[in-house]
């Protein structure tokens, strides 16, 4: 058993918050009992048990059987490989993972990053099982998403973590090997209206600050630099360089020079799972439907007003074909997307009479669309034209060489659309999306749809920002999820973010104590004001 494993298990799980600067529980351990089989010890001995087996079957002959124990083993053997992936990648069946030490509940891009960090970074000295429900990912974020890459941002964790989402794309083979991510360097242009002239002039220069290349263009140099924009209604553009001869009122838009542009969500989410699967991890096909609990009244939460202390123990899983089987796990990490505040519910958050299980992760479904269109009007914009966005939300970009763009804009709240379907609502870019279209490029007067689909945002309504740490009152469930758009590029910071908060008990990185979920419980949001 590796000294990994034994720390990992033997240390009091409370340790996950030792570091965290806005504190809302203390956890206390008034003995250590040595009975329970979930004692560290006892869980320490299980796995080396199994670690066991693994050295005895790779040594062992093929073709070896024990007489004695041939019908019980091959029948538990039979029963256990199901819809498992892992194990270097080498098959498509895999022993059922009945213990882990690390269960991520989600296997798109941000759990799939999670798993392969973890991987990564403790290789054999971690159990890692990754649990989805659509392998297909036909419903997934992730590869719904147009695959953005930006650092203009307002608040500094989440231009870190993109900064590092470009490090990470640019030594993407280092990273993952062989994937081909068809980066394109185009930037991003943002607009802005008088109103938002100034928040845009005062993110740049954080940008900047912070590592990232943009220039603040006004309407003269933004029509010089991009001849089919109209101007319209804009006060500000912006696009990443020496902003100290923009500091006036005059200025249109903020145009980003390095590290930002679009790219394929798909091949970086296959990526992450190929190489997860590589080093060892389990990818299973099943829905989580509930969890079990185990009672510890040697626990004391300040601030739990639930009684004793009922810790996560495993999480039951159902297959496709309706059976339901359960993962007994150390820590747990939450990354369902838009779904994970359904999942939280099953966790009882949001569901106790008081403390602070009574508040719920405000993570739900809201549905986007994005429509293909085609132009080849006069004028229209050509190939190194940046993702653009338009003070009002509206935003476009290039999708190959054949005239076509892909373009879409977030509802207002009272224009949610209903996200018990992904039926793509045609009539919202016709009165919502196509006239702004128009008025910002002529060329788009005469665009035609010949694509659309829909996808959901894993939208956090308390502030439209990650989620991203430790849960208060379980001191072993991490929460990854809530990024309301943005959390592509992102994946590879946040599952770094996880597998240090896991492995050395702190973020060693980028600090993104902020954006745990203890801001919600004191109510200090951390607003984003660049949302698309």
């Amino acid at each position: 058993m590796s000294h990994l494993i034994r720390v990992l298990l033997s240390r009091p799980q409370s340790q996950l918050h030792a570091r965290r600067s806005l504190t809302t529980s203390v956890t206390f351990h008034k003995n250590e009992g040595l009975e329970n089989e979930n004692h560290p010890l006892t869980r320490s001995l299980n796995i080396l048990k199994n670690d066991m087996k693994k050295v005895r079957d790779f040594f062992l002959p093929n073709n070896w059987t024990n007489k004695v124990t041939e019908t019980t083993e091959t029948s538990t053997l039979n029963n256990n490989k199901k819809r498992f992936e892992g194990e270097k990648g080498s098959s498509s069946e895999d022993v059922f993972q009945t213990h882990c030490d690390v269960l991520v509940i989600g296997g798109g891009g941000v759990g799939s990053s999670v798993a392969f960090w973890l991987k990564e970074k403790a290789r054999e000295g971690l159990n890692v099982v990754v649990v989805e429900r659509d392998p297909t990912y036909v419903r997934a974020s992730t590869v719904l998403s147009v695959g953005g890459l930006r650092q203009q941002f307002s608040l500094p964790e989440n231009i870190q973590m993109s900064l590092f989402g470009a490090e990470f794309i640019r030594g993407i083979k280092d990273y993952l090997g062989d994937v081909e991510l068809n980066f394109t360097p185009h930037g991003y242009l943002t607009l802005a209206s008088e109103q938002g002239a100034e928040t845009l002039k005062r993110n740049s220069r954080l940008q900047n600050e912070l590592g990232a290349r943009n220039e603040l263009l006004t309407a003269a140099q933004l029509k010089n630099k991009f001849p089919w924009i109209s101007t319209e209604g804009i006060v500000l553009g912006k696009h990443s360089k020496d902003l100290k001869e923009f500091i006036n009122r005059f200025i249109v838009g903020c145009h980003g020079l390095e590290q930002e542009g679009w790219f394929d969500p798909w091949a970086l989410l296959m990526g992450y799972r190929r190489k997860a699967k590589e080093l060892g991890a389990h990818f299973v096909h099943g829905e989580v439907v509930n969890f079990e609990f185990q009672e510890h009244s040697e626990v004391i939460i300040h601030g739990n007003t639930e009684g004793d202390y009922q810790a996560l123990d495993k999480a039951v899983i159902q297959m496709p074909d309706g059976e339901r089987r359960s993962v007994k796990f150390a820590i747990c990490v939450l990354a369902a997307g838009a779904h994970s505040g359904e999942v939280a519910k099953l966790a009882r958050i949001g569901a106790g009479r008081g403390g602070l299980l009574q508040i719920a992760l405000p993570v739900e479904p809201r549905k986007r669309y994005v429509y293909v269109i085609h132009s080849q009007g006069e004028n229209a914009p050509g190939l190194c034209t940046p993702l653009t966005i338009d003070p009002d939300g509206t935003y476009f970009r290039r999708d190959g060489l054949g005239g076509n763009y892909l373009c879409g804009r977030s509802p207002n709240s009272d224009q949610e659309p209903a996200t018990d379907n992904l039926d793509v609502d045609h009539s919202y870019f016709e009165t919502d999306v196509w006239p702004t279209l128009a008025r910002r490029c002529k060329a788009f007067e005469s665009a035609k749809v010949v694509s659309s689909w829909a996808g959901y945002y894993e939208y956090n309504v308390y502030d439209e920002n990650g989620i991203i740490g430790p849960h208060p009152y379980y001191n072993n469930l991490l929460i990854a999820t809530g990024f309301s758009g943005h959390g592509i590029q992102h994946t590879p910071a946040v599952g770094r973010a996880i597998c240090e908060l896991i492995i050395d008990g702190r973020f060693r990185t980028i600090d993104l104590t902020r954006l745990c979920f203890d801001r919600i419980i004191v109510d200090r949001p951390m607003l984003e004001t660049n949302i698309v």
